[in-house]
């Protein structure tokens, strides 16, 4: 009642404020200073009501999650139980805040205990473009050795010897996921573009690739000559999904050396290769 009575003193202030204003305005601008007032006015009063109805639906779903516990100890029973809810509910938020900074300060990973604490299976998620992929997981122990017991890393990636003894496993835990994220993203990003452009370009074939994704010969061929051209891209760096190498090969030798082949092998190497095959044969330069 206090607020409610609060609420309309603020409001009639307000209104003579601006009636004192009108009296030095032309009639119809006062009129619509006036409207404008009641129209705020109303807003405010209506933002308010809604406000208190909301915290009392708050207050009687809160006492009718456990009607029995809301009659206990008398009268004030009720509001025990309200307080009891409400701390439950803050017990709970305060829960979820730690676990999200555990989760934050460990990268991001999920991670759960196994074998009794004696153990942890971390969770790895590989995405390509805002698009989530292949996970894969690694169990580790940690008593009496700290040592990964087992994974379903692929085995080009070199698990052994980003987590050597004495190295980066023991030493910076958190170092040692985000460094092996990043060869597991990169390989799951050139494996996404190979998928991609053999859904996208059929009429590139894919003359060769190897299970890292580190290899790629495409044969293009040229719209007006009909010409056959072997492109092969080379991914070098493991934690890379665009190539450090690109060579062209054709039976038209003079073409590896044309100012327009060479910027297409700088597209490719700086653009992923379905995109780059998309702006080639957009181009007109490939079919």
């Amino acid at each position: 009642m206090d607020t409610t009575r609060s609420l309309l003193s603020v409001i009639l202030s307000e209104l003579e404020m601006r009636v004192k204003k009108r009296q030095q305005r032309p009639p119809q601008q006062n009129r619509v200073e006036e409207l404008k007032a009641k129209v705020e006015a109303l807003v405010l009063q209506r933002d308010q009501l809604k406000a208190e109805i909301e915290a009392n639906e708050s207050v009687q779903k809160l006492r009718n999650l456990d009607p029995e516990r809301s009659t206990l100890d008398g009268g004030d029973g009720s509001d025990r139980s309200v307080n009891s809810q409400l701390l439950q509910l803050m017990t709970r938020h305060a829960q979820l805040k730690d676990l999200l900074n555990a989760h934050h300060l460990i990268g991001g990973y999920d991670i759960i205990k196994t074998c009794q604490g004696k153990g942890v299976c971390v969770s790895i998620a590989t995405l390509y473009r805002g698009v989530y992929l292949e996970r894969y997981s690694l169990e580790i122990d940690v008593a009496p050795v700290l040592r990964i017991a087992r994974h379903d890393v692929p085995p080009f990636v070199p698990l052994d010897r980003l987590a050597v003894r004495g190295g980066p496993l023991h030493t910076d835990f958190q170092g040692f996921l985000g460094t092996l994220s990043r060869h597991l993203n990169a390989y799951a990003g050139r494996k996404q573009q190979l998928k991609l452009v053999k859904e996208q370009h059929q009429s590139v074939e894919v003359m060769e690739s190897n299970a890292p994704c580190s290899i790629l010969v495409l044969m293009m061929t040229l719209p007006k000559k009909n010409v056959a051209v072997l492109c092969k891209l080379e991914y070098s760096e493991p934690t890379r999904c665009l190539p450090e190498r690109v060579t062209v090969h054709s039976e038209d030798e003079e073409l590896p050396e044309t100012t327009q082949w060479k910027q297409n092998c700088t597209l490719l190497m700086e653009t992923p290769v379905h995109e780059a095959l998309a702006s080639l044969i957009r181009n007109g330069v490939i079919k």
